[in-house]
């Protein structure tokens, strides 16, 4: 069975590579092997990176609830985003509009947003552990 791109990338939030930015763990771009997205050493600094934009979103962008945040991620050009919002905010158990604290929802969003991206979610809870722990601990 075949993966998809983000699971193959170790990137399963399908991040963007962008020149300007170097991640923990990312791979030296490739454009022969991966043109658009980042690729990372292993799952752990993907998620991670997955969890620091989300963390940004509220820190700097002062995005609060689980509408405004897949709005900005999966913009609407690319994506079906409301059904993209519907499927984050039930796995969050939240409303789509309700305000958050993102880093108390980091474990579901990236779940939900992984599953989302790659049509499933194949990382087991102390891998996703692992990956928040790194995000909010400042490395």
């Amino acid at each position: 069975m075949k993966q998809s791109r983000g699971i193959r990338n170790n990137n399963p939030g399908n991040i963007d590579y962008n020149p300007n930015t170097k991640w923990a763990g990312q791979l030296p771009h490739i454009p022969e092997i991966e043109k658009r997205f980042c690729r990372f050493e292993s799952p752990i600094f993907g998620i991670r990176a997955l969890c620091k934009v989300l963390l940004t979103y509220q820190r700097k962008h002062g995005i609060k609830t689980v509408a405004g945040i897949i709005m900005r991620w999966a913009p609407a050009v690319e994506n079906n985003t409301k059904a993209y919002i519907s499927a984050v905010a039930k796995a969050c158990g939240v409303e789509d509009t309700q305000e958050i604290e993102v880093a108390d929802y980091l474990m579901p969003l990236c779940k939900a947003i992984i599953a989302h991206e790659n049509g499933s979610q194949p990382y087991g809870d102390e891998t996703i552990r692992a990956a928040i722990h790194l995000a909010t601990c400042g490395k």
